[in-house]
């Protein structure tokens, strides 16, 4: 299949430009190409030469002109005919398979921890795709039956990443059962839930939080309690998350951002207060990521918001 029936698509539901259908495959969950603006523009200019697709610029006063391309009869009739066409079977193609296929090279403690790595970017996906199926930012729902099949479309994604989770659970169960490898937890957390509202309170950690393969185990936590809301107090939390030539705070917030976990934390006002935390502290309160409080109480009223 090629990226001009995910194109057309895109516009027999709305007219677009090749930005906007560039906006569509980075948000997209199942529309897997790149997206990438040379793939996009040489498959518009091949469809219009072949009269599947027309433009028409667009002169703005405020700002640049912009093209917008819409599907022609011949287009419809063209995408049509590939959704009547025979289904293909799907490619499975996992690089981990390969690898963990010559991983009898590796210790117990090897073995255990690489089944970990994959089992940690599992849950990640999962969020992200979690995250993408509950802001459905980009679905026609023209229809009734539309919207159901689209709904479907991501539930079929997300339990593709929920069954491959299941099989490394049962993996790992089975390799380890008589040899005495278990994962202790590092984490000492609640699963709070208020009014159909579902947070993790991280109370404290054996090892302090301090690197951005830490903020990914939370994420990764996230993702296996379903929820999107974390807290954290300040006893998980190392010193260095307070020094902000460490970059420690900086870095790990980034990617509670990049995956869209809204956290706040517990710190108390005294260490709030110090130095150049101070301005961190004020600025990161103004946004609607990461805030910081100096009681529970606060931080879970603004986390529920």
């Amino acid at each position: 299949m090629s990226i001009k029936f995910a194109i057309l698509g895109i516009l027999s539901w709305k007219a677009s430009t090749g930005y906007e259908l560039k906006k569509i495959f980075e948000e997209s969950s199942f529309l897997y190409w790149s997206g990438n603006n040379n793939q996009i523009y040489k498959a518009l200019i091949q469809m219009q030469d072949e009269e599947l697709v027309t433009s028409e610029v667009i002169h703005q006063d405020s700002s640049p002109s912009k093209k917008i391309y819409s599907i022609t009869e011949e287009g419809l009739k063209e995408l049509k005919e590939w959704v009547v066409s025979s289904p293909e079977a799907p490619e499975i193609k996992k690089t981990f398979l390969v690898q963990l296929a010559w991983s009898d090279m590796l210790n117990d403690q090897e073995l255990n921890e690489l089944l970990s790595k994959y089992e940690n970017a599992l849950k990640i996906q999962l969020v992200i795709q979690q995250e993408k199926n509950r802001r459905a930012l980009h679905s026609p729902n023209r229809s009734t039956r539309e919207s159901f099949i689209w709904e479907r479309i991501s539930e079929n994604i997300i339990s593709t990443y929920n069954n491959e989770l299941n099989w490394v659970y049962e993996t790992r169960q089975k390799l380890f059962e008589n040899q005495g490898i278990e994962e202790k937890s590092k984490m000492n957390y609640q699963i709070r839930e208020i009014e159909n509202k579902k947070y993790i309170e991280l109370i404290s950690t054996t090892d302090p939080l301090s690197t951005e393969n830490d903020a990914l185990d939370l994420v990764a936590l996230c993702a296996e309690h379903e929820t999107i809301l974390l807290m954290i107090h300040y006893a998980a939390l190392s010193q260095d998350f307070f020094k902000l030539k460490t970059r420690v705070a900086g870095n790990m917030l980034q990617k509670f951002i990049n995956y869209g976990i809204k956290t706040s934390a517990v710190i108390p006002q005294e260490v709030m207060e110090k130095g150049r935390f101070r301005e961190m502290a004020l600025e990161t309160n103004k946004g609607n990521h990461f805030r910081m409080y100096e009681n529970k109480e606060e931080a879970e009223k603004w986390l529920l918001k």
